[in-house]
């Protein structure tokens, strides 16, 4: 095969709108997931690796399948259920087969945070060695729950940030990499990767802008299947004009005085209450800091007068009942972590949120179903029924 003829093509979950179809490459695709997997999790061979996700979507290709065995490494596969017959299956799994690095969606870690915390307790995991998380942002509360009951407290937990148009981690650790609780640290060694505001200007220290490339790599998505208009809108049109070739990777991202990136979720997952910018992850960690909160999902309700106002959808821990009490506790809890302009209006209590396979939720469709709006293309949802399970707001 020529290394530019298509290898595959993937339909993203269209967190955005419909789906598009990713076209990736044979050469490219041999190169930058096997680099990236030996970087970050510096693979050996006597290594037991264990990516959890579904084979179906980028991370289960470039990290279960084309990564690992262009590796030689010893790449495990589970098709079932991480509860089922209860939550000690993955605690076993990792002990009988000597599982060594562990890479896993923050929704899963959520779902075990949810749980309790006997279940890790139920079998021997001290053959982990290393701890990864991909998906979506982990919010710092569950990579420190994470890294004290996967990783008995002093596990490196990498914290990988990639798109199914990347096909490979962009922004990720290293091993001797010093962590940030909630932070993929850096652009890999050979990524150009940046954060740049509207004007194409890098932003300063603890500003927040878009994450971009100024140079390409070799797993980067060739096209979208048949829509060669839409791939040239959505990746290349934004800073032509400025800086041409500069792709943009739809994410926004902000950079602390170390230099460290934190991830902030979609271009247009931002909140604009009362003439301030707030991105729905940032009110979304504060209300998973609150004790009682596995998991939420925070939207914007228009407002006459404050432009929006943030309503949240929130699934308790197990064990805790919904009661109305807790919906100011919960909103003053935001409060006081984030300040007066992110406090929620309205507090909902949910079993789920819509989300795609990779975790990451999805806001457009719990928007619009909220709103009484049409919900879209939801054909590529992990979990479609619970679509229907979100109210109308009022």
């Amino acid at each position: 095969m020529d290394s530019e003829d298509r290898l595959f093509i993937l339909y993203t979950s269209g967190t955005t709108g419909k789906p598009k179809g990713i076209e990736h490459v044979h050469g490219g695709y041999c190169v930058t997931p096997a680099k990236t997997l030996a970087w970050v999790f510096d693979i050996k061979d006597n290594d037991v690796w264990w990516c959890t996700a579904d084979v179906g979507w980028i991370t289960g290709h470039s990290y279960v399948v084309y990564g690992p065995l262009c590796l030689g490494a010893t790449s495990m596969i589970y098709e079932g259920s991480p509860d089922f017959p209860d939550f000690s299956r993955w605690f076993k799994i990792i002990e009988a087969n000597k599982v060594s690095v562990l890479y896993t969606a923050p929704t899963a870690v959520r779902m075990f945070m949810k749980a309790g915390d006997q279940w890790p307790k139920m079998a021997n995991i001290s053959s982990l060695r290393l701890l990864g998380t991909v998906g979506e942002p982990i919010n710092p509360e569950a990579w420190i729950w994470y890294r004290n009951k996967f990783g008995a407290g002093k596990l490196q937990s990498m914290d990988t940030s990639w798109q199914t148009e990347t096909g490979c981690f962009l922004v990720s650790p290293l091993p001797i990499t010093p962590l940030k609780p909630g932070s993929p640290t850096y652009p890999l060694p050979g990524f150009n990767v940046d954060i740049l505001d509207e004007d194409a200007n890098p932003v300063p220290p603890g500003s927040g802008g878009n994450i971009v490339s100024s140079t390409p790599w070799p797993s980067m998505l060739r096209a979208f299947y048949k829509d060669e208009v839409r791939y040239k809108k959505e990746y290349w049109q934004m800073y032509w004009d400025i800086r041409p070739g500069t792709y943009l990777a739809g994410d926004k991202a902000t950079k602390d005085k170390d230099g460290y990136f934190t991830i902030q979720g979609r271009i247009d997952d931002v909140l604009k209450v009362a003439g301030h910018r707030i991105s729905n992850a940032e009110v979304e960690s504060a209300l998973v800091s609150h004790p009682k909160v596995a998991e939420a999902a925070v939207i914007g309700k228009p407002d006459e007068v404050k432009g929006e106002v943030i309503v949240a959808f929130v699934i308790l821990k197990t064990g805790i009942e919904a009661s109305e009490p807790l919906r100011p506790e919960l909103a003053k809890h935001v409060r006081s972590v984030l300040g007066p302009v992110a406090y929620p209006e309205t507090v909902y209590f949910v079993n789920d949120v819509p989300k795609t396979r990779s975790g990451k939720i999805m806001r457009r469709v719990i928007k619009a179903k909220a709103l009484g709006n049409p919900v879209g293309d939801i054909s590529a949802l992990a979990n479609p029924e619970s679509v229907d399970a979100i109210p109308l707001i009022k």
